[in-house]
């Protein structure tokens, strides 16, 4: 039986395959020309690929590039005068104003994560939405959609990508279970206002094109800045409803997560528990005020219950974890919450012994403690070192070095907490089991009086200290491109080039953060688009679909019109759909009694929007990758998303206009 799925996966394919060579034949036999018969058929190739996922889709986006540029060579075999793409501008994808403006955020965004600004906006999420899916999607989806309103919905998404992967790492919730309800209401947040997206920008422009050759008395109004709103809003909120409701069904869990801190979090402590046989866990206790622990000391209760306390926070204080924080003579008082590394069975005795509250989860040490800033690790003591012959406790270790032992590794033997490990002599080759911040770990491996034996924890470097000039240049970059007419990728570079310079990124940083798997996508399915756009093809799919729905009601005519944008803004560029349909539109309108020529030409503008079905918008792209989602996880979530879609957007646009 466990051969029977990979015996049907070649016949599934063969009858696609099969089906998708008659659709091509049987478009190409009606097309009007050649040149359109053969876009047609690699059109419906590159659908095909998409769908079944023959290979991964960037390297099909590659192979239908370079498709496109050997027609140049075949041209006299197939029939046609020339290539369907010049050779000349196979490749300006990878110059695009798009690509170029993705590069950039990514860029931008990784600069500001470096600083530690996403991690404080984490844990600020966090804080108010807890740990759970239906809290955390809303928060974070209406902030992206809000924000994207005012800028290029890819930006706000790229931007909020470091944010999302470490509320992943530090609620639970799989990263793409977050990624995909963001990267979406980042595409619906474009449809808020007339700035939000391309098309909505090139909107009054194209009417006014259009102006020229309609009487007075005909004349479309340009629309206003939040002429829009009322439908964006709508579908923002459809948006997120969907996947509070549907999320549990439609949304994947893949085990590609790009922070893995997690992962990594749960390896080491299984780990240890195997090496030392230690079964320690990290807690959150809060202390009330009728608990009999208020005025008694660290060191009074820590050997005695087998706990080790590694973070507090007093009320109105900030929390305290690390080096010249926690000493053994601090008091417990009211409302202290403590971090606590301990057996579970040894933390219940002592939060029962003391009438203390057990938190389900981490909240107050959300960020300090999280898996990416602090963990178990190992220490050897060297022969060298300066505290062989003495003990934890007469060095201070946790106050003076910040690592907080919790098992010590001696003759074979291990000792835990209730075995004085803290008053023992350190002798050389002694292996300490602490728990540390990551950061502070990295500095104590230039201590002579140790050697860090854990190698695998997150050693980014973070620049706090940078976040002023970080601030200026994103500032500056989000500055450009609402305020100034140049190209918006010009304007985000400027932002860019301006975190390297001022060291807030090293050049090499800069390069790791760019997603060459989204780049490639992308610039190679520019080529596709313009075939599809200068040969004409379509324009003969649009007339062909519109002379069938002419004459049927004006809903029915602009649910066409709305579909036939969301289709033509999977395969090519949301300006060239939108530059190609909204004259189509204003035309078919003017031919409708009653129609408003200004409506049928928002539609456009709003329903280029509509792409969820697969990867190929550059928001999609982008979160391809960390979210490790396949082409069949867009449809599924994305198809339902589709159709909301259509039918929210053209009735409100009914209601409201």
């Amino acid at each position: 039986m466990s051969e029977k799925p990979s015996s049907q996966l070649p016949l599934k394919q063969i009858i696609s395959a099969g089906i998708s060579i008659l659709v091509a034949v049987g478009l190409a036999m009606v097309s009007p020309s050649t040149e359109i018969a053969w876009v047609v058929s690699i059109l419906v190739l590159t659908i095909y690929l998409f769908a079944f996922e023959i290979v991964d889709v960037d390297v099909a986006a590659v192979v239908i590039m370079v498709l496109l540029g050997l027609t140049s060579l075949l041209a006299p075999l197939m029939g046609l005068e020339k290539g369907l793409v010049d050779n000349q501008h196979l490749f300006d994808g990878f110059g695009s104003n798009a690509v170029m403006s993705i590069i950039a955020v990514m860029i931008i965004g990784a600069g500001l994560d470096k600083t530690g600004l996403m991690s404080k906006v984490a844990a600020f999420i966090l804080k108010i939405g807890g740990t759970t899916e239906k809290r955390i999607i809303p928060i974070i989806s209406g902030t992206v959609a809000f924000i994207s309103s005012f800028m290029q919905n890819v930006g706000a998404a790229a931007l909020f990508l470091p944010v999302v992967s470490r509320i992943s790492a530090r609620s639970g919730i799989p990263l793409s279970r977050l990624l995909m309800p963001m990267g979406f209401c980042a595409i619906l947040g474009g449809t808020v206002t007339l700035v939000g997206s391309s098309p909505l920008i090139l909107l009054n422009d194209l009417m006014a094109t259009s102006n020229q050759a309609l009487p007075p008395d005909q004349q479309m109004q340009p629309w206003g800045l939040f002429s829009v709103t009322p439908v964006g809003v709508v579908l923002v909120l459809t948006g997120i409803l969907y996947f509070i409701v549907a999320g549990r069904f439609v949304l994947p869990v893949t085990n590609t997560e790009k922070d893995g801190s997690s992962t990594t979090a749960s390896s080491t402590m299984d780990y240890l528990h195997n090496t030392y046989g230690i079964d320690y866990a990290l807690y959150e206790v809060v202390v009330p005020e009728t608990s009999p622990l208020i005025g008694k000391k660290l060191d009074d209760v820590e050997t005695t219950y087998r706990i080790r306390i590694i973070a507090t926070k007093r009320s109105g204080q900030e929390t305290r974890v690390g080096p010249n924080t926690i000493a053994r003579d601090t008091e417990f008082e009211a409302g202290m919450v403590l971090g606590i590394v301990a057996a579970p069975e040894h933390l219940d005795h002592f939060v029962e012994k003391y009438d203390l509250k057990k938190r389900d989860s981490l909240r107050t040490f959300a960020e300090s403690l999280a898996a990416t800033k602090a963990g178990i690790a190992e220490i050897v003591i060297p022969p060298g070192s300066h505290l062989i012959g003495k003990s934890a406790r007469d060095v201070w270790m946790r106050k003076v070095y910040g690592i907080a032992m919790v098992a010590l590794h001696r003759n074979g033997k291990t000792l835990g907490e209730g075995d004085n490990i803290r008053d023992l002599p350190l002798q050389a080759g002694d292996t300490l089991v602490v728990h540390t911040a990551w950061d502070n770990l990295t500095r104590l491996k230039k201590d002579r009086n140790f050697v860090v034996v854990t190698t695998e924890f997150p050693q980014e470097e973070e620049r706090p200290h940078k976040l002023g000039w970080a601030a200026i240049f994103f500032s500056i970059a989000l500055s450009l491109v609402l305020f100034s007419n140049l190209r918006l990728s010009v304007s985000l570079l400027v932002g860019a080039v301006g975190m390297v310079l001022s060291g807030v990124l090293k050049i090499e940083e800069a390069y790791e953060a760019v997603s060459w798997k989204t780049v490639f996508l992308l610039a190679s399915l520019i080529p596709l688009g313009l075939a599809v756009e200068t040969s004409g093809t379509a324009r003969w799919i649009a007339e062909q679909t519109l002379s069938v729905v002419g004459h049927m009601p004006i809903w029915v005519i602009q649910l066409a019109v709305a579909t036939l944008s969301t289709f033509f803004t999977l395969v090519m560029s949301n300006v060239g759909a939108t530059v190609l349909l909204v004259p189509l539109a204003v035309n078919i309108a003017l031919g409708i009694p009653g129609a408003n020529p200004a409506v049928f030409a928002l539609i456009v503008a709003i329903s280029t929007s509509n792409s969820f079905l697969i990867p190929t918008h550059q928001v999609n792209a982008l979160i391809m990758g960390p979210g490790g989602y396949k082409v069949k996880d867009f449809m599924r979530a994305g198809g339902v998303m589709t159709i909301l879609f259509l039918v929210v957007a053209i009735a409100v646009m009914n209601v409201v206009f």
